[in-house]
């Protein structure tokens, strides 16, 4: 039989008040929860609004109002690109955090794999902020917006690809981390990939260069290419796409005919010359080559006699010096050398007739000058007066100039690329200086630029440019480089 528990007043009193503590301690419970629930809610709403609008996180407009003072739109837009900067940085941070990381080598590919993503997104981030019509990057451009302080710490173009919007450039210039994470023999865990610093004054005709389809044709535009260089954008960057060439290109002649007879003119690309052809340019008559080089093209009549007669018709002045007079100075000890000067390879031409090897460095100044000196059966180095040479120290016999390095150079200039020549030629080579000419009041300047070297003078004449009415002077001199002890 069931029994009935009858509650006194006063048992009920105190089970009601069980039943209240009991619910006061659910309520501290749920307090509990619900407060950082809550918090929770809005640290992630305020960084949502962080990352949309400075406005709605800050609440007041005192803070951006003055970034951009035309209306509501314009300030979301700038705030927005404002906003992507900060993300840049601190994604700019974090990769300079990987670049000073030193992990075991088993652990740097995941590194490296990190680095290469966030150089990506940052990229994308970029261009996308600089093709924006109203960001910031723009305004500050035109001189209406500067960044915060604590928008962007560092200055704007830190890196070589910030500068530039084409993607190609920025692919190429940034840092390429070895497959295998490690360091090569040089101590380099990546390669580092260069450009001229006069491309950055170029902008728009080195983004004209590399606006190309990758894997397909490039553009005729090697002229674009070589005003680059002139103008200091060198080296410039690889490109990813084929070079054109000559549809119909020939079989080039044997070694034994192609050093004095014009080319096969289906071998070269006559696009961006006024000559269309190797014998407008051996005519010359309407003065389209190089203007140093007016008749350089002329190999049967002005080429063949240079440097090995001075008979009254072979075009010399009293300056030249015979190929076989300067090699008789050193008789079997010149064998390789640089040939810097304008023209078509007559000189290496008439040296490998003494056994002597010859590498022609010369730009095409309105002749196709590379292409010449190549089917000749030559060799050409594509190369301006701006860069270093593409040698190692103390490793060629000789180097020889002609009409080139003249009397429009420099003298700060001259003693950049005479020091550069000494680098290269080992000691006991030969400078030959040929027929360098100036005007008359320059040549003293231009003598001691030479004296300047030290060299020991084994030919040194000077004489008077006959169709200048004595204002211009010849210069030419065949210097020794003097043995120096390492130290």
């Amino acid at each position: 039989m069931k029994s009935f528990d009858i509650l006194s007043p006063e048992n009920k009193g105190m089970t009601k008040q069980n039943v209240n503590a009991k619910l006061k301690r659910c309520r501290m419970v749920y307090y509990f929860i619900f407060i950082p629930g809550a918090l929770a809610l809005l640290l992630s709403a305020a960084a949502m609004s962080k990352f949309f609008s400075f406005k709605s996180f800050i609440g007041t407009e005192s803070f951006y109002s003055h970034l951009n003072p035309e209306g509501p739109n314009g300030i979301q837009n700038d705030v927005m690109v404002v906003t992507v900067q900060i993300v840049i940085q601190k994604i700019e941070e974090e990769l300079d955090k990987l670049r000073e990381i030193k992990q075991d080598p088993s652990l740097s590919q995941s590194v490296f794999q990190q680095g290469a993503f966030l150089a990506d997104i940052l990229g994308l981030l970029e261009s996308a902020v600089a093709s924006h019509p109203d960001s910031a990057v723009n305004n500050q451009q035109n001189g209406s917006f500067s960044f915060h302080p604590l928008v962007r710490k560092k200055k704007q173009f830190n890196e070589p690809g910030e500068y530039f919007l084409c993607e190609e450039i920025r692919k190429y210039v940034r840092v390429k981390p070895n497959r295998l994470g490690k360091q090569n023999f040089m101590g380099a865990n990546a390669t580092f990939t260069s450009i001229g610093h006069a491309c950055f004054a170029m902008k728009a005709e080195l983004e004209e260069y590399m606006n190309y389809d990758v894997g397909e044709i490039c553009n005729d535009d090697w002229k674009l290419a070589q005003k680059l260089m002139v103008h200091g954008c060198d080296p410039l960057p690889r490109r990813r796409c084929f070079s054109r060439a000559p549809k119909l290109y020939n079989k080039p002649f044997p070694i034994n005919e192609s050093l004095w007879k014009l080319p096969d003119d289906r071998n070269v690309r006559w696009s961006q010359y006024r000559c269309k052809n190797f014998a407008c340019l051996a005519g010359n008559t309407t003065r389209k080559g190089f203007f140093k080089c007016a008749d350089c093209f002329n190999l049967t009549n002005h080429e063949v006699p240079r440097w090995v007669s001075l008979d009254a018709d072979s075009n010399q002045t009293a300056a030249d010096f015979l190929i076989s007079e300067v090699l008789g100075v050193k008789p079997g000890e010149i064998r390789i050398g640089l040939d810097f000067s304008v023209g078509t390879g007559t000189f290496a031409a008439r040296m490998r007739e003494f056994n002597v090897t010859i590498v022609s460095a010369t730009i095409n100044f309105g002749a196709p000058f590379s292409e010449m000196i190549a089917l000749r059966g030559l060799v050409p180095l594509y190369l301006t007066v701006n860069q270093r040479l593409p040698f190692f120290d103390n490793t060629l016999d000789l180097i020889h100039t002609t009409r080139f390095l003249d009397g429009w150079i420099d003298l700060v200039l001259l003693d950049f690329v005479l020091y550069d020549w000494d680098r290269v030629l080992r000691p006991g080579g030969l400078l030959w200086i040929d027929s360098f000419f100036c005007l008359k009041e320059d040549l003293y300047d231009y003598l001691q630029a030479f004296k300047m070297l030290r060299y020991k003078k084994l030919k040194w004449v000077v004489a008077p440019k006959l169709d200048k009415d004595d204002q211009e002077m010849f210069f030419s001199a065949v210097l020794e480089k003097p043995p120096r002890p390492f130290r």
